[in-house]
C-alpha cells in the first residue's frame, strides 16, 4: 500500500513537472515568435528608408534568398554607409556567406568569400582579399543560370544548405549616425549596371 502511494505521488509530481515544462516551453516559443516578428518589422522599417525602386529590389532579393535558404540566419546591420542583410548558417558575422547591401541608388549582392570562387563568366566585381559583388537591377538576375551556378557553388562550399528550416532574423547593429538613405533631389537616377549574364 505504501509503495502504491509513493508511486502515485511520484507520478503525480512527474506529471506536474511535465505540465510546468510544457507551459514554460510554450512561453519561450511565444517570446521567440514575438522577437522574430519585431526583428522582421525593424528590417522592413530599415528598407523603407530607401527609395521605392531600391526597396523593391531589396525586398524581392530578400524573399528570393529566404526561399532558397530558409535555414539561414539573417544578420542585419544598419550601418553608416549602407543597410547590409547577411545570410549565414550561424549567428556569427564571420560565418556569413551572402549579403544584400542597400545603397541610396542601387542594391549589391555580395559573395562574402567570393574572391576564392571560380567565376568563368567574370560576373563578380571587386579586388579585395575576400568579397565580390554584383549590382542587382532586378531580382531576376539571381535566377539566371550563370549567377545561380555561382550562388549554389558558394553555398555548397560554405555549408549553407538549401532546403527546409527556419533561420532567425537577428538585428546585429544599428549605427546612430547614418548617411542619407535616398539620393539627394536632382542628383540623377541610378546608373544601369554594366553586367550582363
Amino acid at each position: 500500500m505504501m509503495m502504491m502511494s509513493f508511486r502515485s505521488s511520484y507520478l503525480g509530481r512527474a506529471a506536474m513537472h511535465a505540465t510546468a515544462t510544457t507551459v514554460i516551453m510554450e512561453k519561450i516559443f511565444t517570446i521567440a515568435c514575438k522577437i522574430s516578428m519585431i526583428a522582421k518589422q525593424q528590417l522592413d522599417s530599415f528598407i523603407a528608408n530607401y527609395s521605392p525602386e531600391v526597396a523593391l529590389v531589396a525586398r524581392q532579393a530578400f524573399v528570393w534568398m529566404r526561399k532558397k535558404f530558409p535555414s539561414a540566419n539573417v544578420l542585419v546591420y544598419d550601418n553608416y554607409n549602407a543597410l547590409a542583410i547577411g545570410f549565414a548558417p550561424t549567428e556569427r558575422a564571420s560565418d556569413a556567406v551572402f549579403s544584400i547591401a542597400l545603397f541610396p541608388r542601387w542594391v549589391n549582392f555580395f559573395f562574402l568569400q567570393g574572391a576564392a570562387l571560380p567565376d568563368p563568366n567574370k560576373l563578380l566585381k571587386g579586388s579585395g582579399k575576400r568579397a565580390r559583388s554584383i549590382r542587382l537591377d532586378c531580382v531576376a538576375l539571381l535566377d539566371r543560370p550563370a549567377m545561380l551556378a555561382l550562388i549554389e557553388a558558394e553555398a555548397a562550399r560554405s555549408g549553407l544548405a538549401p532546403g527546409a528550416g527556419s533561420g532567425k532574423i537577428v538585428i546585429k547593429s544599428i549605427s546612430a549616425k547614418q548617411r542619407p538613405r535616398r539620393p539627394a533631389p536632382g542628383s540623377g537616377k541610378a546608373a544601369k549596371t554594366p553586367y550582363s549574364i
